[in-house]
């Protein structure tokens, strides 16, 4: 079937009913290599809450690896596994997003480049090819670089960005915002685009992306990595002038400031450590933690924005030695997008698909 390219496209909010999630495995050819024990402890403590939270995990991983998969993921786990190789595991800057249409659920790529060249990416540029065989409807491609992380949507169509990330000119050359603004409402169906010029994380090798910065909530509220605690942080003045730009796009909304954890890594370096990468799986909101004193603060301040979800801590101290956290590591798949076999295959407990 042939799916003509329509306006109608419309990107689905992360509170949208999710009925999988996609993640892949550390293996020791990613940069999990110094820590793969505790990224793969890591991995199957967040696929137990996954699946509490009424999703099943696609998880990618190679031909190699299922032998150890199958020793430490339980076998009741929801989990089914997609043989494919891949750099690296951050799903959410390479696996496809989800837009609602009238044909109903259509997964839409983007080109991945490695955040602008920084990484070998070609491998995970092909792996959309295997999971549009497990959805409904065809796959659509975009022809432009971007990163799932590097864009947040609410229900009304408002987009969020970065200008730091969107105009790096190893992404897409001198494309500047009427270009984005263009293609986010073609292929997105972005009613509104805002791209906001502060804010970035020391340590991000994202240029920035949005996940790390500012979240919408489904009840008029923004949730932003703030450093209100730490005015002598090398971050306040960006992360300062981040929430008045928030002030001005969005003036009746309530800012929900998270605090700012300090995290460096054995060689002394800053890690960027955000509270803002949550990922909301149906009325559960998976939170990343660092064992810091700031963590009782930021889910404190997680659940007020968020009161109708369950608010999960998850350790993720390991992942961010690798420069990122829960949310990259994830793509969440809203229901009725994915094929049934593949949902029930899951349903019986961790099946190759």
């Amino acid at each position: 079937m042939t799916y003509q390219l329509s306006e109608s496209l419309t990107l689905m909010p992360e509170w949208a009913n999710v009925e999988a999630i996609i993640l892949a495995w550390p293996h020791e050819d990613t940069d999990w290599q110094p820590w793969i024990d505790d990224a793969r402890a890591t991995y199957v403590n967040l696929i137990k809450q996954i699946n509490e939270a009424g999703a099943i995990v696609l998880l990618l991983c190679r031909e190699q690896d299922l032998g150890i998969i199958k020793s430490v993921v339980p076998m009741g786990a929801k989990v089914a596994l997609v043989v494919v190789e891949y750099n690296d595991t951050w799903t959410r800057d390479y696996a496809f997003v989800t837009c609602s249409s009238e044909i109903g659920n259509v997964p839409v790529e983007f080109l991945f480049n490695g955040w602008g060249e920084k990484f070998d990416a070609r491998k995970d540029n092909l792996v959309n090819e295997t999971l549009a065989k497990y959805c409904l409807n065809p796959l659509i491609s975009c022809p432009i670089v971007l990163e799932g992380g590097a864009i947040e949507i609410d229900e009304n169509q408002h987009l969020l960005s970065t200008a730091s990330c969107l105009y790096n000119p190893k992404r897409n050359g001198d494309m500047q915002a009427a270009a984005y603004k263009q293609i986010f409402a073609q292929y997105l169906g972005a009613q509104e685009t805002i791209i906001f010029e502060n804010g970035h994380l020391e340590g991000d090798d994202t240029d920035g992306h949005i996940d790390t910065l500012v979240r919408f909530t489904p009840l008029r509220g923004l949730v932003m990595q703030s450093a209100y605690n730490r005015t002598d942080d090398s971050h306040y003045e960006g992360l300062s002038k981040l929430k008045n730009e928030l002030k001005s796009a969005f003036p009746d909304y309530k800012i929900h400031e998270l605090p700012l954890p300090n995290v460096v890594n054995e060689d002394n370096e800053r890690l960027p450590a955000s509270y803002a990468n949550f990922l909301i799986c149906n009325q559960h909101i998976l939170a990343p933690v660092y064992q810091q004193p700031e963590d009782k603060e930021a889910i404190k301040v997680i659940k007020k924005a968020y009161p109708n979800h369950k608010v999960i801590a998850v350790d993720c101290s390991t992942l961010v030695k690798q420069f990122g956290s829960l949310h990259c590591i994830t793509m969440q798949i809203p229901v009725n997008t994915l094929d049934q076999d593949v949902l029930d295959a899951a349903a019986d407990g961790l099946a190759q698909i």
